[in-house]
């Protein structure tokens, strides 16, 4: 589907003298108002005081590791989940804390967060107190067995909460009411980390490390992991998210990465010190999910935790190797859905508000990029189904912006009582089970309901564009300039550019990806290539000219530097 292609508004004085002008123009395209708003320094960061229950988590820590007390955390089966667990894991331990472990349910055999079964499991390994990371705030009965059982429960989540709360010990979560928090955007890994830092400053109040003789950790160090949980979370970039981001990408950059980050960039035939913000989304992120979709968290937890270098790279591998795996089953059921669509004699003309798709052999651990994919391709909110038993099919629910997806499934469930069993998530996506013989009546209701978020919008999808480059800005030094410009992400969207080129060359690579030569007035020729094209349209040697939408970005082969355009949409010329 070819998108109409519009400029962004540009509007307000220029931020500041010393910016290049389309840098300039590219931060006020996304409503930076004040060259203030760029701080990248820690310094810049919202302080954890601000988080409501923070206090209270911090102390009950405090005497946990005081008192030696057996901590089990639990976190999520995704790459937040996991690099809140691995955040949490190598803090207690810098802090001298060694009695921790932690669980991820596996969700084949448990499904999401603290359930019922998961507590016992807890309380079998001994523990004292239960950490949740990336979930819990949904957990409602789960926190009540685990106080039955005699367990302290701190609940550390981002999640939207529902109408209840958990009877936790305390909870922390940006969202959850009264919470004055300016980043309701923090990811379950920066919420993990504020609560690392609270939990330091704590000790130290209490002169613990003195006591101790433990030097006082500097958690700084711990911003490599916190970067890629953030970005693969795809939660929105606001001020504090990028100072996060930024300055673990700075670490990786660095080398001072932890060997695991190091193994999954190398495995991906990547350069850390090239490494971008959108790398961490598409690079390491997948490689973690992997584990947690197709077999195990723990072991994407185990690479984050390893401190040895040949096994993280062994470990590593094994994620990559999983990683293909979950690519090969991505393609299969992405191809089951739009037959799915098509059986249903669904055109551009007819396509309802929301989709869902579902299918018995459609695998749990895939549905959420399926429903990704399937939302990229037809612009609109989508729910992918998988069997989960005999009675209930799990759901995995991906929307577009200005759909806030949960608020829907919330709505549904309003309207549509006994419709979902549970659901959970936030504006993109969110999760959600239900009885299968429900399915007719749930995707009824979810595309009459989605139906009028949907009127509510402007109309027409469209590429947002940061206009034209000139000739000298689509060289290597501008697009260094760029990469350091970020870092860019989920509602800070990394720069587009559009403009019309001459085709000098066009191939395909990879079975489906177009490889070009392009060339503009007065600029040299450069490569660009775009992904995953549609072959029934390209190659084409009758077109001559383009209109691209392109990102511009820096290709790395043999140690040589070249400057190559991104197409994200191509169409030929009249």
């Amino acid at each position: 589907m070819i998108l109409p292609i519009v400029r962004r508004d540009v509007a307000g004085a220029s931020l500041s003298e010393d910016l290049h002008p389309v840098i300039d123009r590219i931060y006020r395209g996304r409503n930076i108002t004040h060259i203030d708003d760029l701080e990248n320094g820690l310094k810049g960061l919202t302080h954890f005081n601000a988080l409501k229950g923070m206090a209270e988590a911090a102390r009950l820590l405090a005497d946990t590791v005081e008192q030696n007390k057996r901590l089990i955390i639990v976190g999520d089966f995704d790459a937040d989940g996991a690099t809140s667990t691995s955040v949490c894991m190598l803090a207690l331990k810098m802090m001298g804390h060694t009695n921790a472990d932690f669980l991820v349910p596996n969700r084949f055999d448990f499904g999401y967060g603290l359930s019922v079964p998961i507590v016992d499991v807890a309380a079998e390994q001994g523990a004292d107190i239960i950490v949740t990371v990336d979930n819990g705030i949904s957990c409602i009965d789960g926190v009540k067995h685990a106080k039955q059982l005699g367990l302290q429960v701190l609940v550390t989540d981002h999640h939207l909460p529902g109408n209840e709360l958990p009877p936790a010990d305390a909870i922390v979560n940006p969202n959850q009411p009264g919470c004055t928090f300016i980043s309701k955007n923090l990811a379950g890994v920066g919420v993990a980390f504020y609560i690392m830092l609270a939990l330091k400053a704590e000790l130290q109040q209490r002169g613990y490390f003195e006591r101790t003789n433990i030097a006082p950790p500097n958690l700084a160090s711990l911003l490599d992991i916190v970067a890629v949980g953030t970005v693969a979370d795809v939660v929105v970039l606001d001020k504090n998210n990028r100072i996060l981001v930024h300055q673990g990408l700075q670490r990786i950059r660095a080398g001072k990465c932890r060997p695991g980050i190091k193994a999954l960039v190398e495995v991906a035939n990547r350069e850390c010190s090239h490494l971008t913000s959108t790398d961490l989304g598409f690079v390491v992120g997948p490689r973690l999910n992997a584990a947690g979709r197709l077999d195990d968290m723990s072991q994407g937890i185990a690479c984050l935790l390893e401190d040895d270098t040949i096994q993280a790279r062994m470990i590593a591998a094994e994620l990559d190797a999983l990683n293909k795996e979950r690519r090969e089953i991505e393609t299969g059921m992405k191809a089951q859905a739009e037959q799915a669509l098509e059986e249903m004699a669904i055109n551009e003309g007819d396509i309802p508000a929301a989709l869902v798709v579902y299918r018995e052999d459609f695998h749990q651990g895939v549905i959420g990029i399926v429903a990704g994919r399937l939302k990229e391709q037809y612009l609109k909110p989508v729910i992918a189904f998988a069997h989960q038993d005999d009675e209930v099919i799990k759901g995995s629910a991906r929307s577009i912006p200005g759909v806030h997806i949960r608020d829907v499934l919330d709505e549904v469930n309003t309207r549509y009582p006994g419709v979902i069993d549970k659901f959970g998530g936030h504006a993109m996506a969110a999760g959600l089970s239900l009885p299968v013989v429900k399915l007719k009546a749930f995707e009824h209701a979810f595309v009459a309901v989605a139906q009028e978020h949907v009127a509510k919008l402007d109309g027409n999808h469209a590429l947002l564009s940061d206009g034209d480059l000139s000739a000298s800005e689509l060289s290597l030094p501008f697009a260094h300039l760029l990469r350091q410009a970020g870092p860019f992400g989920q509602g800070f969207e990394s720069p587009l550019f559009d403009g019309e080129f001459e085709l000098l060359d066009q191939r395909l690579v990879g079975q489906k990806h177009l490889k070009m030569v392009l060339r503009s007035q007065g600029l040299s020729e450069v490569d660009a290539i775009a992904f995953n094209i549609d072959i029934k349209a390209w190659p084409n040697a009758m077109v001559k000219r383009v209109h691209i939408a392109y990102r511009l970005d820096v290709n790395v082969f043999r140690g040589q530097e070249t400057v190559q355009l991104i197409i994200e949409q191509i169409e030929a010329c009249k």
